[in-house]
């Protein structure tokens, strides 16, 4: 928090600038920000105004923990940031419902660009994100390296100087998403693109492409890959030049140490694939820049008063595009044309990159919005031309509105809590405003009618016209009208206007070309019949038709300026102003001299003297109590009552005069930093005694807990193991008395073995029977078909009884093996099955008169035509019968039956062979059987047949009736198939299941 803070105030300054005791005092003002830039704090309040301070190098304060630190928290529970001042907008837009815009204003190189970089990666970080919100997140922050590289250049006092002003909108939907966005630009200065000053080079695209670009794009483009070759990157004006701090030769200045153009080339390309540029446009949009250094290139020669063209070597990169003119009017032409297109392709790509980030989804309307201003500062430089006059009269307007605005919600503030408001005495520099812009009065109003009237308009008959004019106003003085001191610093030439900010001498030559703005028509006509789509735009044929003469460039950026403050004035504002360290871009490096003129023209005292005039502090009941509260018994450890009672109580306590504060609905205000001071210092002292407190609770609390601990830990054993010795008592007792009482059921059920299992009984029952099986265990026989297993006890007749089955079975199965084993294939699979009595369902037909020893359900086969037909198969004491629903079909003594015949395959097909001259035999019987091991192991073992199984490799033959056989051929298959074959034997197919 702020006030955690005041204790280290005397090292490292105060984070509120509003907490200074001489919050007049411009020395101490600036002594306060040495401290706080000294030890890498470069943020610091004026209330809810953030100052920042350039330090020319990398901070490890921008990294997403930082973001999160600052997310959703009150604006003065953490340490002054960038950050703190988005999040506040961003809640305040989320949960007010109203349109915020954060003013980033200072000179240039004071970190405006970057401030507003860090705002938007603040958002595309931490606000809620899909795939569309994230593609215009990525649209939002690849905008910035496309408007750097078109509308930034390197300066004296700053490498990668905005030549331009900006506000951009970013619009949120109701969940807090961003969804769109749209930029506004202003004044680009287009002049730098034909000229600029010793040591500063022109936009960065044209270095960018020279050094970056791929050599089949600058074969197309005509270019070399060295920025010398080209007029306009060499060009400079006709100024002094001291190159002693600058890595730069005089005139030109192609290679910056702290610029790649190579690498940033490469960013570009990128930015503008993302935004959404296709290659076509990006190819016509490259032509255009390169078509601007041709054109540059262009030179003049000829007799005077008519000029040609003698570089020839550019005519196969540019159309004809002058008309004959003398040598300085083509020059001029050539500029202005240059300028034109450069400036109209800028405009171009802004509304490119606002239709990429507009909002297309037509059900989402209703957004909020967030708006950024990223505008020049003000400037003073040795020679000041018409666009320092426009900058300065912006940096007027803005300055105005900001002590509008900061007068309105002190105003507010002091009237929401219910507190009076007292008037501030301030400087207003509306007459400044109005002597710039005032209707047919103002300056930009004489500049347009110099510009318009007919005769031999110049810039000094504009001077002179100001004299007449303006003459008299305070703040407006030329050579002419000034007293002879002025008079050695001005030249005749020059008027100086007394800015808010300080004196600025404004040389009048090119004041009226540069307002003029104009381009020969037919250069028009030629640009609007170009073949490049981007210059036909730029170019509109509408423009030619138009009859009335366009608005000079003043009128439109006074025009679009007043758009700007309509704009702003509709929304909640934030500020952020950037102070520049030094002139020199070195890190650590404090210029007390540069940061007072800086502190003069931002307006920073008069922010504070406002901010200042009625309450240095104020704080809401909730956030003041909670801090302050161990100060007072009565509010000590907490306050049960109103927040307003309980603020008063300790206010009272604490000795407050009443001229010292003041009670609000809501907050307190306290009037003067000293009484916070001491407030402050006060719970300091208080801490140490609060520590001293909270150390011996903590001790006595610790030595009562390990006391307690080590006593209820004794009380754990002691009663675990009294525990443990009841039960051990309880268990023997326990078994004692189950011992007599199964010795006494023991003798009952002795005394009743004899009758049907009952409760007398039941106990030696099962006992005779556990005594038996574990014997049985303890002495098995040796084999499993060994007859001489014990006779169970009559308890155990169901033990017997399966003795007896398990007897059966395995002989069986051992009958089965004798027969079958390496034999049939399908063998295998029935060992591991039991054999049955019988395989019929319990809902089949009732069979019970044949008392059958073994029932299957069988297919038989007509001996003739093989037609398959369900049978059951009993077995009895003396023959196999063959049943259809419980009808005797066909009965075969065991004493006829001649063999069995069934093949080596999986099939479960078998012959019984009966004799052929057995009247009431018709032949051989064909069946099949699904449990055919089983089958035959107990037809052979009730037959008494177990060596007449005739097992066949190929076929069996078989005996159809008096004289006549049949054949069964048996083959391998990958399925099981009963066929007539054409040869009329009968086919059968069986998988084979196992190798032998």
């Amino acid at each position: 928090m702020m006030e955690s803070a005041l204790t280290a105030r005397d090292r490292v300054g105060v984070q509120d600038f509003v907490l200074l005791e001489n919050y007049t005092s411009e020395a101490a003002f600036i002594e306060n920000l040495r401290k706080r830039f000294k030890e890498n704090l470069i943020y610091t309040y004026i209330g809810s105004v953030l100052v920042s301070v350039n330090p020319y190098k990398d901070l490890e304060i921008y990294n997403k923990n930082h973001m999160e630190r600052y997310r959703g928290v009150n604006f003065y529970e953490v340490s002054p940031h960038i950050y703190a001042v988005a999040d506040n907008s961003y809640r305040s837009m989320r949960t007010e419902r109203k349109d915020q815009c954060i003013l980033i204003s200072g000179e240039s190189g004071a970190g405006k660009t970057e401030a507003s970089k860090k705002i938007l990666q603040y958002y595309a970080i931490t606000c809620p994100a899909s795939e569309h919100v994230q593609t215009i997140k990525d649209r939002l922050l690849q905008s910035n390296p496309v408007l750097e590289a078109f509308g930034n250049a390197k300066t004296l006092r700053n490498d990668n100087s905005s030549r331009f002003g900006k506000y951009m909108d970013i619009q949120f939907d109701f969940k807090g998403a961003p969804v769109g966005g749209h930029i506004i630009n202003y004044l680009l200065e287009k002049s730098r693109v034909v000229h600029q000053n010793h040591g500063e080079r022109n936009f960065h695209i044209f270095y960018q492409l020279i050094e970056g670009g791929e050599e089949d794009l600058l074969r197309r483009l005509g270019l070399e890959r060295n920025p010398q070759q080209y007029h306009y990157l060499v060009k400079v004006r006709r100024l002094s030049c001291d190159c002693s701090v600058h890595v730069c030769v005089c005139g030109n200045c192609p290679k910056v140490s702290s610029i790649n153009d190579r690498s940033d080339w490469k960013v570009v390309r990128k930015a503008l694939t993302v935004i959404g540029f296709n290659d076509d446009e990006v190819e016509e949009l490259l032509n255009i820049i390169a078509s601007v250094l041709h054109l540059g290139n262009v030179q003049y020669g000829g007799e005077e008063g008519s000029a040609c063209i003698t570089s020839d070597t550019q005519i196969k990169y540019l159309a004809r595009l002058m008309s004959p003119l003398n040598m300085d009017q083509a020059s001029s032409a050539r500029d202005a044309l240059s300028k034109a297109v450069y400036g109209r392709t800028f405009t171009w790509l802004v509304n490119k990159i606002n239709f990429s980030l507009a909002n297309k989804d037509e059900s989402n309307k209703n957004y909020s919005v967030i708006g950024l201003l990223d505008i020049y500062g003000f400037e003073v430089f040795q020679n000041n031309s018409f666009e320092q006059f426009c900058i300065n009269y912006c940096n007027e307007k803005l300055q105005q509105l900001f002590i509008e605005l900061t007068l309105k919600s002190e105003q507010e503030e002091y009237e929401a809590e219910g507190i009076t408001w007292e008037p501030v005495q301030y400087f207003n520099n509306k007459i400044i405003c109005d002597l710039v812009e005032e209707k047919f009065k103002g300056i930009i109003s004489i500049l347009d009618e110099e510009c318009l009237r007919p005769g031999d308009a110049s810039d000094l008959t504009f001077l002179e016209k100001l004299e007449d004019t303006v003459g008299g106003h305070p703040h407006f003085v030329t050579h002419k009208l000034a007293d002879g001191k002025t008079r050695k610093v001005m030249g005749r030439d020059e008027f100086r206007l007394q800015h808010y900010a300080g004196d600025v001498n404004y040389n009048v030559n090119g004041f009226l070309d540069k307002n003029n703005d104009l381009l020969f028509r037919n250069l028009k006509e030629v640009m609007c019949m170009s073949e490049n789509n981007i210059l036909t735009q730029c170019f509109d044929k509408e423009e030619l038709s138009d009859k009335k003469r366009p608005e000079t460039a003043a009128t439109q950026f006074k025009t679009s300026l007043a758009k700007l403050m309509e704009i702003l004035m509709s929304k909640e504002p934030s500020y952020v102003r950037c102070i520049k360290p030094n002139d020199s871009k070195q890190a650590g490096r404090f210029d007390e001299v540069l940061i007072r003129h800086q502190v003069k023209y931002l307006g920073l005292m008069e922010n504070l003297r406002v901010r200042r005039a009625g309450f240095a502090y104020r704080r809401r009941y909730e956030v003041f109590l909670q801090r302050y509260k161990s100060l007072c018994p009565e509010t000590w450890p907490n306050w049960h009552g109103k927040l307003s009672d309980g603020v008063s109580t300790l206010v009272k306590h604490l000795g407050y005069k009443p001229e010292e504060y003041k009670m609000g609905r809501s907050k307190i205000f306290i009037r003067f930093p000293k009484t916070l001071f001491a407030t402050e210092d006060a719970l300091e002292t208080r801490k140490h005694g609060l520590a001293t407190k909270l150390q011996a609770g903590w001790k006595g609390y610790s030595q009562k807990s390990k006391y307690q601990k080590l006593r209820g830990s004794a009380i754990a054993i002691q009663a675990w193991w009294r525990g443990i010795l009841a039960r051990r008592r309880a268990k023997r007792r326990r078994q004692a008395a189950d011992t007599i009482r199964r010795y006494e059921l023991f003798i009952k059920g002795f005394i009743n073995r004899h009758k049907e299992r009952c409760p007398e009984n039941e106990y030696f029952l099962d006992y005779v029977r556990y005594s038996f099986l574990t014997n049985l265990r303890k002495n098995l026989p040796k084999n499993v078909l060994d007859k001489s297993w014990p006779t169970p006890p009559a308890a155990l007749t169901e033990v017997g009884q399966l003795t007896v089955f398990m007897e059966l079975h395995m002989e069986q199965k051992m009958i089965a093996s004798e027969i079958f084993k390496d034999k049939k294939d399908n063998y295998p699979q029935s060992v591991s099955k039991l054999f049955l009595n019988t395989r019929l369902s319990k809902a089949g037909p009732d069979l019970s008169s044949f008392w059958a020893q073994y029932a299957v359900t069988v297919t038989k086969y007509d001996r003739k035509g093989y037609k398959a037909r369900t049978r059951q198969l009993l077995l009895t004491a003396n023959s196999a019968i063959i049943v259809e629903e419980g009808k005797l079909k066909q009965r075969i003594d065991y004493g006829a039956l001649k063999g069995i015949s069934v093949s080596s395959l999986s099939d479960g097909l078998f012959v019984l062979h009966v004799p052929s001259d057995d009247n009431k035999q018709k032949g051989d019987v064909i069946l099949q059987s699904e449990h055919v091991i089983e089958t035959l192991t107990k037809i052979a073992i009730c037959a008494d047949k177990i060596n007449n199984i005739n097992i066949s490799q190929g076929s069996i033959q078989f005996t159809v009736g008096q004289g006549k056989e049949g054949v069964i051929d048996f083959t391998a298959g990958s399925e099981l198939l009963v066929t007539k074959a054409k040869n009329g034997h009968l086919s059968v197919t069986a998988p084979r299941l196992n190798s032998r």
